[in-house]
């Protein structure tokens, strides 16, 4: 199975409206977790989507409005089929 790819968006704007502290959750849940093998995370520059933000993308699909408790639930849903995997003998 392909990695889990969660890109964070670094424009000052997403950055001062929440993604720093997201940032720092998701590299929280990537540890408790151990999933530093199956997820990728990277920070990329403004995509002039800053009214929408602040904005995270998993996979290529863009999450808007993205705060700690909307984040957790992104993440268990999209970490899920990594938990079953590690899980199946």
């Amino acid at each position: 199975m392909s990695k889990l790819n969660i890109t964070v968006c670094m424009g000052s704007s997403c950055f001062a409206r929440g993604n720093q502290e997201n940032l720092a959750f998701i590299e929280e849940y990537i540890q408790k977790n151990g999933l530093n093998a199956e997820i990728d995370l990277e920070g990329m520059r403004c995509e002039n989507n800053c009214a929408k933000g602040p904005n995270i993308y998993i996979n290529g699909v863009e999450y808007n409005e993205v705060d700690i408790d909307k984040l957790k639930g992104i993440l268990d849903r999209e970490c899920e089929w990594i938990n079953k995997t590690q899980s199946t003998p």
